[in-house]
């Protein structure tokens, strides 16, 4: 079989073929994370950035390539999640620049693309690193321009990108040591080599009309929590949400007696997004579940009965919801985050973090807003622009808080219309550090200067439990220990949470040590976090200690020395 061409139709179903893949394989990318820790989230912030490049590009009006390719690059610009998240929506950016005009593509034209692509994404990052995601791009681009000087075939052409990518990724572990001698790949890598994979199968007709996706309920309910939660965090006012039902339906396809059509992904998906936003579908050859945010309710699950029997149905009044929220205080912490009309200022702060504790500490701090995310859940360029621009500001100061939502940071301060800037605090101490350089009479830069100054102050400790056997930093890791991690490095290892704790301080203080704070988490109680406290005033009785209840997830406690 020969293809010369890609039209609108095979260009779409090669997308929701990747989508599809990564979905089903986004626990997979996660569990390549070097650090064992539970925080891997490159398949899911991967899977979640390309299921917002897939809904632009089945939303666009056009049969042109083109035009779809350039919906693609935004969608996932604006869905992109993480660093990986990020620099696979600069890939198809630069992809969807060089073929904008395009009807279809040639050969030539997939090539170029590609190649477009990788040098894009090479120019996002600061330092590109080999050994990542940006090896693999590259080599394969470079296939694919070898492949289609001697030949107009698109099958030949993409499958020349997809086997050196596949290549690419199996000599990650030789280019970055660290991944040798934890014995995995490149989770970013991974995710794009699966795309790829995905565009290959697809053009080679090795994908169902209905895609292979194998939904986990799990995974899939992660997916539905963190779209539902950026969906309506900070819309503080119950009236500003448009869409005000939750509405979560899983049907079992064919059965049933309202039957009316044979499932097809396409048309069940086209007419719910007609109905809301937050939209989510997955599926296999039994069963399709759904989330969507919707003025009503009754046509989805309606909706869902054409195709088969209802197993599940649920429905929440989000306006509901908030209106419980601002009248007993459950949350307060996103319920302050938001400032008044009347509290209107010219420099808005944005930081990153996910626990009610945490966010009270920051708005204590001076912060002006702070959205729901870190580890596990990194927010989208989308919720970031939605923050600055719901803070009514002149300006913006962002603090990420975590090194992986650096790049999602910096493409919202592109996009968004508010003169914004990035602090990059890579902790949630150092974010807290830095607010003490803040002056709100300064101007945008003099300030980010003078914060990100402020972050050399504190060290930063973080206490966390392993989910893997592996050696790393010289320690013989075993799964179910505590972790000590310091700015980035492993410390301690041990089987109680308290001794582990009590050496990552020791790990921290030096003969200039004066403040010592334990933030305890979801997962540990204040009186452990006292006992912690008693220990490392025994240390040295000189030192000042602070303990805060931070509801952090994933850490049991985050520490900080100044």
């Amino acid at each position: 079989m020969k293809v010369t061409e890609i039209t609108n139709l095979e260009f779409g179903k090669m997308v929701q073929a990747a989508s599809q893949k990564l979905n089903q394989n986004a626990d997979f990318i996660n569990s390549l994370n070097v650090f064992p820790v539970p925080d891997g989230d490159t398949g899911t912030n991967m899977s979640l950035s390309l299921q917002s490049g897939a809904k632009y590009e089945r939303d666009a009006d056009s049969t042109a390539v083109g035009v779809l390719a350039v919906a693609l690059a935004k969608g996932l610009l604006m869905g992109a999640r993480g660093n990986s998240g990020v620099i696979l929506s600069q890939i198809f950016r630069g992809f969807s620049r060089k073929l904008a005009d395009e009807q279809t593509l040639t050969a030539q034209d997939l090539a170029d693309g590609f190649a477009a692509g990788a040098e894009t994404a090479y120019k996002a990052v600061m330092k590109p690193t080999e050994g990542t995601i940006l090896t693999v791009v590259r080599e394969g681009a470079q296939a694919g321009l070898n492949a289609a000087k001697g030949s107009d075939d698109v099958l030949v052409v993409m499958d020349a990108v997809y086997e050196a990518a596949k290549a690419a990724l199996a000599t990650t572990p030789d280019l970055l040591p660290v991944l040798k001698q934890v014995g995995v790949v490149d989770s970013g890598g991974q995710g794009l080599t699966f795309v790829l994979e995905a565009f290959n199968d697809s053009l080679n007709g090795r994908v169902a009309e209905e895609g292979d996706y194998k939904p986990d309920d799990a995974e899939m309910d992660e997916m539905i929590d963190a779209a539902h939660h950026q969906s309506v965090q900070g819309k503080l006012d119950p009236n500003s949400i448009k869409y005000g039902y939750c509405t979560e339906i899983m049907v079992r396809i064919g059965r049933g007696k309202q039957v009316q059509h044979d499932f097809d992904y396409d048309t069940f998906y086209k007419y719910l997004a007609g109905l809301g936003d937050s939209l989510l579908v997955v599926n296999d050859e039994e069963i399709v579940k759904v989330h969507v945010h919707t003025e009503h309710p009754g046509k989805v699950i309606a909706w869902g009965q054409e195709f088969g029997d209802l197993a599940k149905v649920k429905v929440d009044n989000m306006r509901m919801q908030q209106e419980t929220i601002m009248e007993h205080d459950d949350h307060p912490a996103e319920a302050e985050a938001m400032p008044a009309e009347s509290e209107a200022t010219d420099t808005a702060i944005i930081a990153i973090a996910a626990g009610d504790g945490l966010a009270k500490l920051f708005k204590s701090l001076g912060v002006t807003y702070v959205v729901n995310g870190g580890q596990t859940m990194n927010p989208s360029t989308q919720d970031i622009v939605d923050a600055v621009n719901q803070c009514k500001a002149k300006r913006a100061i962002v603090l990420p808080n975590n090194k992986n939502i650096f790049l999602a940071a910096e493409q919202a301060a592109k996009v968004t219309d508010v003169p914004t800037v990035i602090v990059h605090s890579t902790t949630v101490s150092q974010g807290m550090t830095a607010m003490l350089g803040y002056n709100p009479d300064a101007d945008l830069e003099d300030n980010q200067a003078a914060m990100e100054e402020n972050l050399a102050a504190v060290k930063s400790g973080q206490v966390t439990h392993a989910i893997r056997d592996t050696e790393l930093d010289g320690f013989d890791i075993k799964e179910g220990n505590f972790m000590g991690i310091v700015d980035g490095t492993i410390k301690v290892t041990d089987a109680d949470l308290l001794k582990t704790a009590e050496e990552t301080v020791q790990a921290m203080l030096d003969d200039d040590s004066e403040i010592v704070t334990i933030i305890y988490g979801a997962d540990t109680t204040e009186a452990v976090a006292q006992e912690l406290q008693t220990a490392i005033e025994g240390m040295d009785d000189e030192l000042e200690t602070e303990i805060h209840a931070g509801g952090q997830p994933v850490y049991p406690f985050l520490i900080s020395v100044e």
